[in-house]
């Protein structure tokens, strides 16, 4: 008997194996497939670079970012009056350096692919589009962004035992991933460090829940630029969720 159930077994998981797969299920959008939710109101909590986020940097000082002469050359001659004659205000809210502006963002879902990212510093719109590649078309500030929801190795989230050694929290599973090209030329900073057109820009969302339940999102900045940038200019900052939009202040671009 026991003989027989083994040759059962054998012969029924063997025939399971031979069994076609069935169709290929259509991906999730990327709303259902979220490992976490971004959506809602933040504000940046800005715990260092104060003197670069908070105020205008005094014209010339460049520190931190990796310029090379040319860069440098045209952020001495930085004149915000002239961007302003120019209605150019807007250079350094660009998608290279608008997460690093003190205020508030607005995360909501356009579509079942498109997130949707508001600041109300500068009154600026991002669009994150899921399993939509750039057509082209005419540069911006914000220019096109690629997202893709970073996931676990293999797809398997494995606990941290010593969080601190973490290379960073994307690569656990809980990352919003994000490509932007086809940029209109701006600043990194208010006083006039550019990058050109031919930038790039990599983000990673990682998000955190705190034990009291504040929720907290950090985004990781890396711009390439070849024009401009002798190597990565890498940031990262920090969200900070609130309840509801009444702190919610949209303002204009400001050259200085």
């Amino acid at each position: 008997m026991r003989s027989r159930f083994c040759f059962v077994t054998i012969l029924t998981a063997a025939t399971l194996q031979a069994q076609p797969p069935g169709p290929p299920q259509p991906p999730r959008p990327a709303k259902a497939a979220a490992p976490v939710d971004l959506t809602g109101y933040w504000v940046s909590v800005i715990s260092e670079d104060w003197r670069w986020r908070m105020v205008t940097p005094i014209k010339g000082d460049f520190a931190s970012i990796p310029i090379n002469r040319e860069a440098r050359k045209i952020g001495d001659a930085w004149d915000p009056a002239k961007d302003e004659a120019a209605n150019l205000q807007c250079k350094a809210y660009g998608a290279p350096a608008i997460m690093r502006m003190p205020g508030r963002v607005h995360i909501t879902w356009q579509d079942d692919n498109t997130l949707k990212v508001q600041t109300d510093e500068g009154t600026q719109t991002r669009l994150f589009h899921f399993g939509q590649a750039s057509q082209g078309g005419e540069a911006t500030w914000q220019g096109y962004s690629v997202a893709n929801w970073e996931r676990a190795p293999r797809g398997v989230e494995i606990p941290d035992p010593v969080p601190i050694f973490s290379v960073r929290q994307g690569t656990q599973g809980r990352s919003l991933e994000v490509m932007t090209t086809n940029l209109r030329p701006g600043y990194l900073r208010k006083n006039g460090v550019p990058y050109s057109a031919a930038a790039t820009v990599n983000e990673y969302y990682d998000y955190h829940k705190e034990r009291n339940g504040d929720e907290w999102f950090t985004v990781t900045t890396i711009v390439r630029d070849p024009q401009y940038l002798t190597g990565p200019w890498i940031t990262s900052s920090d969200f900070k969720k609130e309840p509801d939009g009444s702190k919610w202040d949209p303002s204009p671009c400001k050259a200085r």
